[in-house]
C-alpha cells in the first residue's frame, strides 16, 4: 500500500513541476504515473552506475554533478515517454531539483504517516 501511494504522490508531483515551471510539460495523470515509474526504475537501475563512473568529477566539483546526474535522469526519461516533455538540459536541471524537493517532503510524510500507523 506505501508504494502505491507513494507512487501516486510521486505522478502528483511531476504534474506539480509541470504547473510551476513551463520547460517541463505533462500530457496527463496517467502520463505522470509512467513517467514517475520510469524516472523511479531509472533512478534505481541507470543512476547508480552514472555516479560510480563520474565519482571523480563529483569529488572536484563537491557534489555538485549529482545535480547533472539527476537532470540527466529526468531528460531521459522524457525521452523515452510521450506524455512526458522537457524542453532542453536547463529545463530538465530545475524540473529535476524541483521534483527532487518535492519527493523529499513526500518521503517525510510517507514515513511520518506509516510510522504512525505501524505502531
Amino acid at each position: 500500500m506505501k508504494i502505491i501511494v507513494r507512487w501516486m504522490l510521486l505522478a502528483a508531483a511531476l504534474l506539480l513541476v509541470a504547473n510551476l515551471y513551463p520547460g517541463v510539460a505533462v500530457a496527463s495523470f496517467s502520463a505522470a504515473l509512467i513517467a514517475a515509474l520510469v524516472l523511479g526504475l531509472l533512478n534505481t537501475l541507470v543512476r547508480p552506475l552514472l555516479v560510480v563512473l563520474t565519482f571523480p568529477v563529483t569529488l572536484v566539483t563537491l557534489g555538485l554533478f549529482l545535480f547533472v546526474i539527476n537532470a540527466l535522469m529526468f531528460w531521459a526519461a522524457a525521452s523515452l515517454l510521450d506524455g512526458f516533455n522537457v524542453a532542453g538540459f536547463g529545463a530538465a536541471l530545475i524540473g529535476s531539483v524541483i521534483y527532487s524537493l518535492c519527493s523529499m517532503v513526500i518521503d517525510v510524510a510517507m514515513e511520518r504517516l506509516f510510522s504512525r500507523s505501524d505502531t
